[in-house]
């Protein structure tokens, strides 16, 4: 039934925005994710999530304890309806939550802080398997619910006297890094399945058509 809505819902769109949707589908991954644990400043939320629209990283999950996580239209640009959020707020500790779900989806959780056995960024390794990258708030920094979670701690090496980089600086960084080191790997895959692909596209599709829900109620009327 997904094939047949997509091809029905396509119709309503031009043949260039559809080879837009399939360029980008062969470039995007799930293999590595982002997750923003209590990110209170809108920019830096808004920033992240246009860099990973721009480097191809399909899903962000976003752990609300203390703080709500805002958009600001004018920094991400649109970038939100092209990702796949998951939001973490119903629970009296949203990021155990989050963690014990990554960690069922086959992530390990690689928290983006200065640790005794940390990993420079040039040394991570990918092939280890897929990894959920995680940035804690702006000020406090990662939580002590994932200092004792983490599998692996990773670092941006740097020589200034500032101590850290901005957070959407720092995602940048790294997913600038690890994307282009993923795609040069040969014997990893790293790309969507046609099942991700197909249930993607149909979101789009969604997001891009007005009145979108009066269509498909056609269509499944007609079936």
């Amino acid at each position: 039934m997904p094939k047949e809505l997509i091809k029905y819902l396509s119709g309503f769109v031009t043949p260039e925005r559809l080879n837009l949707f399939d360029k980008v589908l062969e470039n995007r991954t799930k293999y590595l994710t982002i997750v923003l644990e209590d990110i209170y400043q809108s920019q830096n939320a808004s920033a992240t999530l246009r860099t990973c629209d721009c480097f191809g990283v399909q899903d962000v999950h976003i752990i609300e304890n203390r703080n709500q996580f805002n958009i600001n239209a004018q920094v991400a640009l649109g970038s939100s309806k092209w990702l796949t959020l998951h939001k973490y707020t119903e629970h009296e500790n949203n990021t155990l939550e989050a963690i014990k779900r990554l960690k069922a989806d086959g992530y390990r959780i690689v928290a983006t802080s200065p640790h005794n056995n940390d990993t420079d960024l040039e040394d991570f390794d990918l092939a280890k398997g897929k990894s959920a990258l995680l940035f804690g708030s702006e000020l406090p920094g990662i939580s002590d619910v994932v200092m004792n979670e983490a599998d692996e701690f990773l670092k941006i090496p740097m020589v200034g006297f500032t101590e850290s980089f901005n957070i959407s600086v720092s995602v940048a960084i790294i997913l600038h890094h690890l994307t282009h080191k993923l795609r040069s790997m040969k014997n990893l895959s790293w790309q969507l399945t046609e099942n991700e692909k197909e249930n993607i596209k149909l979101e789009w599709l969604r997001s891009t058509i007005k009145k979108n829900t009066l269509l498909e109620k056609e269509f499944f009327k007609n079936k």
